[in-house]
């Protein structure tokens, strides 16, 4: 199938959001959409699939010019989009959720169970996938649950998949299987519009890149003929710099020392240390421990066997609260679950974090302190928004990243751990982010950072340990240690 979509317009009331935007596709090609976050990628691809209508402009499918008013009308003539949010029912099984509006009945008007039994199993095989069709969404892990979104679309025969971030919670291995999948696809002649933030995984998979900015089209890349700096500067119309900004800090004394520690089933006897100005890069697989070891710390998960050390001084943290009075601050890496409430504004998520700033001595919120603090940390932070009463989850992901930095920061720990500080964040975001930790790291913060991403662990850690299925791997110590070989190799339970 062949799309070519063409100076599309699109306002919502006084406000627009798509000025003369373009995207084409060719039969079976895997296709990159990027842009920052506002760029427009998702309200084109809504457009395409009939969620909003354009105002001017064309769509032309296989040399037809369409516009569909419903997704259903879309799905019908090949196209489906999966979201990010993925839209599965959980309460339902896999099968349930498969033929949800496409059910097959047999010639007396009765479902034909048997047949949409078998149609599910021969589906998840050809995937890979060892599933039930009558496993309920609820038991499935995020990436299951984004084969059965596939399976569904597989089902209609579609000739078009739209994905938007579809590797962000996903495992190193789902990530594997599906990056399998996608290729499997395009060799069978499905096109896939891949809409990501992560460089590496669209120079891997893609075969060409459509860079948006500020709602228009910039241009088109053949993958073979550009870089990951060529894209970015499109992306921000700009060259960024590097994309790691890491600056030497002066390493102090030891802030925190981890002695054998344990916490059943999640990791066994690990040890390491962190000192004042060190950013410690954490590595592992995903499931290999790195956050339960965070949470751990942060007296969200029990210590089994072993203890912490703080400044020199056993410490015995039983949950949050005396962790933060330890000095321990924890940016999570579930911003829209843990980090923020979404529905309230950036002053009330600033000033729960720390109540004791803007209370008086009867308990009585002063406004004024209120007020000083969020415009301070909102300057101090570069969070760009309207204001201190700017609703959190009207924010972009970096900018709500900022305000969770923001919010710690205020509370004034002496050690922070970053848990996946720049999931869902786009370029741009991403190296403000890395401006702000390098800062941290040069005023004395003492930072344990976990990431997934290879490039970022590398380009922002000092150090760099890494974590096997529960166990201490290795450390990292030197910048000709530190790279994506002997990571792998550790963290798959190699030996140097």
């Amino acid at each position: 199938m062949k799309i070519e979509m063409k100076d599309i317009q699109k306002s919502f009331g006084s406000v627009r959001v798509l000025t003369n935007a373009s995207f084409s596709l060719s039969d079976g090609e895997i296709h990159a959409l990027m842009g920052e976050n506002g760029a427009g990628k998702s309200t084109l691809m809504k457009i395409l699939t009939g969620v909003y209508s354009k105002d001017s402009g064309s769509i032309i499918i296989d040399d037809r010019e369409v516009s569909f008013n419903h997704p259903k009308e879309a799905e019908e003539f090949g196209i489906v989009f999966i979201h990010q949010e993925l839209n599965s029912l959980l309460d339902m099984t896999v099968e349930e959720n498969i033929f949800l509006g496409k059910e097959i009945y047999n010639k007396f008007g009765v479902l034909d169970k048997k047949a949409m039994r078998a149609k599910v199993q021969d589906t998840l095989k050809s995937l890979g996938m060892s599933l039930s069709y009558n496993d309920k969404l609820i038991n499935l892990s995020v990436g299951q649950r984004q084969m059965v979104e596939i399976a569904r679309a597989l089902i209609s025969d579609i000739k078009v998949i739209i994905m938007d971030e579809p590797t962000a919670a996903l495992t190193n291995k789902e990530t594997e299987h599906l990056f399998k999948i996608i290729r499997e696809l395009k060799n069978n002649g499905v096109s896939i519009i891949y809409i990501s933030h992560r460089m590496e995984e669209i120079f891997e998979l893609c075969n060409r890149i459509t860079v948006m900015r500020d709602g228009s089209y910039v241009g088109v890349r053949n993958i073979l003929d550009t870089s990951i700096n060529e894209i970015v500067n499109m992306m921000i119309g700009r060259d960024i710099g590097d994309r790691f900004p890491k600056t030497e800090s002066i390493k102090r004394d030891i802030a925190l020392n981890v002695c054998s520690l344990t916490s059943e089933p999640y990791f066994r006897d690990v040890s390491f240390n962190l000192r004042y100005g060190e950013i410690l890069g954490v590595y592992g697989l995903m499931g290999a421990g790195r956050t339960e070891i965070m949470k751990t710390i942060f007296g969200v998960l029990p210590v089994h066997s072993g203890h912490i050390e703080i400044d020199g001084k056993v410490v015995h943290i039983k949950n949050p609260k005396q962790a933060i009075s330890a000095g321990i601050g924890f940016i999570t890496e579930d911003r829209k679950e843990e980090g923020l409430m979404l529905n309230e504004d950036i002053k009330t998520n600033i000033s729960l974090n720390n109540f004791n700033l803007v209370v008086n001595n009867k308990f009585v919120i002063n406004r004024e302190k209120e007020n000083n603090n969020s415009t301070l940390a909102i300057s101090d932070f570069n969070v760009k928004c309207s204001g201190i009463n700017h609703i959190c989850g009207n924010l972009s992901g970096g900018n709500q990243q900022k305000v969770i930095f923001a919010k710690w920061i205020l509370s004034n720990p002496n050690i922070l751990i970053l848990d996946e500080p720049t999931r869902g964040v786009d370029i741009a975001s991403k190296k403000e982010i890395y401006s702000i930790i390098n800062k941290l790291a040069n005023d004395g913060f003492a930072i344990l950072m976990v990431s997934s991403e290879l490039p970022e662990v590398i380009g922002m850690s000092d150090r760099v340990m890494v974590i096997h299925e529960g166990h201490f791997s290795g450390f990292l110590e030197t910048k000709e240690d530190i790279n994506e070989e002997n990571i792998i190799i550790l963290a798959t339970g190699g030996e140097l």
